[in-house]
């Protein structure tokens, strides 16, 4: 399992230990091993002290590398060929970390939702920031669709 040698190219990831992030981590991955870029994974963090459980910032920041080292261990184990992975915590809002990582980017992938509370219908508030100020292509990985697979039992009698 030797990793891809990386061109000089960078494409950005934003993970956040969501479903959403597990999704754009392996899609960057992909992209990042057939273009032979380096996959600088960034997970962006703060402090909060009045927060429940806050902790220390020490504390948050651990949480932080924790969590994104976890989400990569996962997504890239067993892959025969993965890029090089370049793994960055960040204390700062997501898109801001994103869109100074873009500045250097080839693109950025981002999921469509995350750990976000708030959520707008087609994308989240994460995703739509990230198109508004990166300095690069950005690619928004959907979520799964929800919609009844073909053959499903929903009757579509009198509809035509």
């Amino acid at each position: 399992m030797e990793p891809t040698v990386a061109r000089g190219g960078v494409v950005v990831v934003g993970v956040d230990g969501s479903p959403a992030s597990a999704r754009a981590l392996a899609w960057a991955a992909d992209e990042a091993a057939t273009r032979a870029e380096t996959l600088q994974v960034i997970t962006a963090w703060s402090w909060m002290p009045n927060a429940p459980g806050a902790g220390s910032p020490h504390e948050a920041r651990e949480h932080a590398e924790a969590l994104a080292q976890a989400q990569v261990s996962e997504v890239l184990a067993g892959r025969a060929h993965p890029p090089v992975v370049s793994l960055e915590v960040v204390e700062d809002t997501a898109p801001a970390a994103l869109a100074t990582a873009s500045r250097d980017a080839s693109m950025i992938v981002v999921g469509s939702h995350g750990h976000s509370r708030l959520h707008h219908a087609v994308l989240g508030s994460v995703s739509l920031e990230v198109i508004r100020t990166a300095a690069c292509p950005v690619v928004v990985i959907p979520a799964p669709s929800t919609a009844p697979e073909h053959g499903s039992d929903l009757s579509l009698e009198g509809i035509f």
